[in-house]
């Protein structure tokens, strides 16, 4: 199996000068913000997931790619090598991921990570995926008012059309942790909704996108899918202090982690990136194949 991660380095000030010439206006940060913690996903697959096949990296410019990234046990995938020109610039993740099927040379089987989430433990290959069925967990989720639950419904209900059922009730949601996907699957969906995908694209996240979600409901809702949870720990930095995850990263109790960014001033988060990277570094010290 492959492992395809979006990235972004909001410090690069060519993507910067890209972004301020398409959008205007500041940067929000916590969207953009480069923790320094890629390679610590990579060293994670290395240590993991030894059975992984190849790792793409998709970003928007070749200035986005570390100078450390060793190209090649590293695919360095571009937007424009997937996305149509037309739709570019894009700084939306949730339209990126509309057209990761597309990269070249993909593994039927892949792995889709954000650059905040990370192995801990060692999985093996069956835990992702069982009888050539993704494995993952899925929650019904309600209906509400939130912006978040009706993007949640719209993936659900387009997923559920393009297999010819009714919309429900609920809606379901994969676990929040990386997105064991089938590439064909992926590309039949694509063929069967690809004027409801393309209408609904735009540089800047908006209340019209689908997200990776969609892909994970039609092979859910197709009877692709075990639904069975992976192990895994979320922590937000809204919610949880820095020394609480450093202690976790140290001890993982789980295989899997997403840490998720929020806003906050720049004196805390030049007080907390060091420790994150020391507990990374301290927990994952040996240097991995995908670093030059």
């Amino acid at each position: 199996m492959d492992v395809v991660i979006t990235y972004v380095d909001g410090n690069d000030p060519f993507w910067k000068e890209d972004y301020m010439n398409a959008v205007g206006g500041d940067v929000l940060s916590k969207r953009f913000r480069d923790w320094g913690t890629l390679k610590y996903l990579l060293r994670g697959i290395g240590k993991f997931l030894p059975y992984v096949r190849k790792v793409h990296l998709v970003v928007s410019r070749d200035s986005q790619v570390p100078s450390w990234v060793n190209r090649s046990e590293v695919n360095v995938v571009l937007h424009r090598d997937i996305i149509p020109e037309a739709y570019l610039p894009t700084f939306n993740s949730s339209m990126i991921e509309m057209f990761l099927h597309r990269i070249e040379g993909l593994d039927e089987k892949f792995l889709y990570f954000n650059d905040d989430m990370f192995p801990m433990r060692p999985l093996p290959e069956d835990a992702f995926f069982k009888g050539g069925k993704p494995s993952i967990g899925f929650h019904k989720v309600f209906f509400g008012g939130s912006a978040y639950k009706k993007l949640v419904f719209m993936s659900d209900a387009l997923a559920r059309e393009a297999l010819g059922m009714r919309p429900g009730l609920y809606a379901v949601r994969p676990q929040h942790v990386c997105s064991p996907m089938l590439k064909s699957l992926c590309e039949e969906l694509f063929r069967k909704v690809e004027d409801q995908i393309m209408a609904s694209l735009s540089p800047l996240r908006d209340k019209r996108n689908y997200n990776q979600y969609l892909f994970m409901d039609y092979m859910y809702y197709g009877g692709n899918v075990v639904a069975e949870p992976l192990s895994n720990k979320h922590f937000s930095l809204a919610a949880s202090s820095v020394d609480r995850i450093a202690r976790f990263i140290a001890n993982p109790t789980a295989s899997l982690v997403c840490i998720n960014d929020v806003s906050m001033s720049e004196g805390r988060f030049n007080a907390i990136k060091p420790k994150m990277l020391g507990a990374f570094e301290s927990a994952l010290p040996e240097v991995s194949e995908y670093e030059s």
